[in-house]
């Protein structure tokens, strides 16, 4: 039998899906497929609307070997598991005379335990486990969404979190979950052999094309014990959100609250003279931390050392007294015994890190109103880590809208440790990067407007002029905005002065649920979202409810942001440009995906518009903008406000 050919295949799929075939999505699916049958590795930029998830799917599924898939968001997930593969694999059964099968693995914690739900979770106060249903008030949101989760159990095939509609708080849901640390495992535990978690696992051992996160991929490349299935072919999508995911993973961190926990859990596990060890270097911990103040901690301060080496040897006796002991006055005392090493093994590798002052490490010191002081540290890079374990033994292929950093991939490619493109060593990957455009017609479709008369954006104090442009900006496009603030008092700022001089609603994000304020600016194309961070990415509206895109400023990370600061200095100490490595590198990858809201569909329509003037006057500047979309570009204020108002005009006749 002949094998079918990729182009058949690819025009099956995009069939099934109602799309059409796109030169770039076929550039793609070829550059995939010859990946994975030379094992080497691609990074691919796709633009929104180049249908990514195909081009990299068929071929993927045509070779026939395990793929794993890492997306960053949770929407993606679920459109890949839930929309895209179960119409690719119908589209090419015929031709593949085969039906692969997909599955979708997460963290262990994503899924409800039943030891947890049907014994109880641990009571820090009280001896062994305590039912949280009875101790829940009905008529409390806890209670309630307690209850509503012991009725989704019966019900629930998968046990997976983001099943359960409408969500519940992260209390409510530490209530029934576990972290792998203190899972019994299936052998031990009562409920082994009903255990969602256990079967989502067994489904992906079986499975040809298994989608994870980004997080999970990160914990199996760093902690050794495989997580994921044996794979040939890796696809990393939202690849351009890799880095700071695997950061987070390999990020830890310790709290008073936290070893306080801890100390409670192992308490009555362990003989007096071990509890009241670990007890009185807690209360040390906690004085220490009580007068931190927030930044970087180049050494470890004494009274810090002292205070982690008692906490550290203190923990290390514990996790010994209780692999000794046994207790059978505790109820479930495995569970107990289990959750109580999770917690203070968590404590003795995090003070251990430290006080072993890793030159790859960065430490420091935060403080948050309500919550007091944490103490993290994290790794000062993680491209080594990804070098030696993302890219060994199987073909990896990174996609995103957003790869090309100032007009090349070296950027992002120096980051998930990979040598520029074309440069082999002995020991380098050997990749390829490719470009396949966008669908859409930039230049076209929409204006780069930069405020250049504005002043340049200090770090404190109200921009009186940056409002003023705002406010009229948002008048000559009728509403129809999405403003992306650098941080969230500038957000607030903002909304608060402009619900005072404009009659367009303005929605901030933080009032109300993300998923609620997207569909409610979706509605109305009066309304305004203002927000941070997670709008820059997280929001697909097409059509002319977004018109204008406006960034306050760019988004370079604080001055005080520690591990920012700290790999800024270690590039110059390198002998490389810190600056522009790290700070412009990071506001780049975040202008181009802020950017990437405007244009998500062939007929939109609007403008950009920077209101710092540093973006056209900064010689930084010339590489941010090479980053963003190819949009018309102008500095003209009076060019864009007649452009705003004639689409929306143009909006208005079409009755939208």
């Amino acid at each position: 039998m002949t094998k079918p050919s990729l182009p058949d295949l690819l025009h099956a799929a995009v069939s099934a899906v109602g799309g059409t075939e796109r030169p770039g999505q076929v550039s793609m699916a070829e550059a995939v497929a010859e990946a994975i049958d030379d094992n080497t590795h691609r990074l691919i930029q796709a633009g929104t609307g180049t249908g990514k998830s195909l081009g990299y799917l068929v071929p993927a599924l045509a070779h026939g070997e395990r793929v794993v898939v890492a997306t960053a968001t949770l929407a993606l997930q679920r459109q890949l598991v839930e929309r895209d593969l179960p119409r690719t694999v119908d589209a090419l059964h015929p031709q593949l005379r085969r039906r692969p099968q997909f599955a979708m693995l997460k963290g262990r914690s994503n899924y409800l335990c039943l030891h947890r739900l049907h014994e109880g979770a641990p009571q820090d106060e009280e001896e062994g486990l305590f039912d949280q249903f009875e101790a829940a008030t009905p008529t409390s949101k806890l209670g309630q969404d307690l209850l509503r989760l012991r009725d989704w159990a019966d019900e629930t095939e998968t046990g997976d979190r983001d099943d359960l509609t409408p969500g519940v708080s992260d209390k409510a849901w530490s209530q029934i979950s576990v972290s792998s640390r203190e899972c019994l495992g299936a052998t031990k535990c009562a409920y082994g052999a009903e255990c969602f978690a256990e079967a989502a696992r067994e489904r992906a051992k079986l499975a040809d094309v298994v989608v994870t996160n980004h997080a999970l991929l990160a914990i199996d490349a760093i902690e050794g014990a495989p997580v994921l299935p044996q794979h040939e072919v890796l696809i990393v999508d939202e690849a351009h959100e890799l880095v700071s995911r695997v950061t987070g993973v390999a990020t830890g961190e310790l709290t008073p609250g936290q070893v306080n926990r801890a100390v409670k859990r192992a308490a009555k596990l362990v003989d007096e003279k071990n509890a009241d060890s670990l007890q009185t270097a807690s209360e040390s911990f906690e004085r220490v931390m009580e007068l931190a103040l927030p930044g970087r901690l180049e050494e470890v301060p004494e009274d810090l050392a002292y205070a982690l080496a008692a906490l550290r040897d203190a923990a290390r006796n514990v996790i010994s007294a209780i692999g000794a002991t046994r207790d059978k006055s505790v109820h479930d005392e495995d569970a107990v015994r289990k959750q109580a090493l999770a917690a203070v093994e968590s404590v003795h590798g995090v003070a251990e890190r430290i006080l072993l002052g890793s030159e790859y490490d960065v430490v420091w010191y935060e403080r948050h109103d309500r919550f007091g002081a944490t103490l993290r540290v994290a790794p000062l890079s993680v491209s080594g880590l990804l070098r030696e374990k993302l890219f060994e033994d199987r073909s990896v292929v990174l996609t995103s809208a957003t790869l090309k950093l100032g007009g090349d991939f070296n950027g992002v490619a120096a980051s998930l440790g990979l040598s520029p493109e074309g440069v082999e060593g002995d020991d380098a990957p050997v990749w390829k990067g490719l470009d396949v455009g966008s669908p859409f017609d930039y230049p076209k479709q929409g204006i780069l407007y930069v405020a250049k008369h504005l002043a340049t954006p200090g770090r404190e104090g109200t921009r009186g002029d940056m409002m003023d442009e705002l406010a009229e900006l948002i008048e000559a496009a009728g509403g129809r905005t999405l403003g992306l603030f650098s941080s969230m008092r500038g957000a607030k700022a903002a909304a608060e002065e402009l619900r005072g001089r404009l009659d367009n609603p303005i929605l901030l994000q933080g009032e109300e649920t993300l998923g609620e304020l997207i569909k409610a600016f979706a509605a109305d194309p009066k309304t305004c979202l203002f927000g941070t961070l997670s709008l820059w990415q997280g929001v697909d509206v097409p059509g002319p409810s977004c018109q204008l895109v406006v960034m306050d400023r760019i988004p370079f990370p604080r001055p005080d942001d520690p591990l920012m600061s700290a790999r800024q200095k270690s590039v110059e100490q390198h002998g490389g440009n810190g600056f522009m490595a790290v700070a412009a590198t990071h506001a780049a990858l975040l202008m181009a995906q802020g950017a990437g809201r405007l244009v998500r569909a062939t007929g939109d329509r609007g403008v950009v518009a920077v209101l710092d003037p540093r973006l056209a006057t900064a010689r930084y500047g010339t590489f941010l903008r090479a980053t963003l979309p190819d949009f018309w570009y102008t500095t003209d204020r009076n060019q864009a406000r007649r452009s705003l108002a004639a689409i929306d005009a143009a909006a208005q006749a079409d009755g939208k």
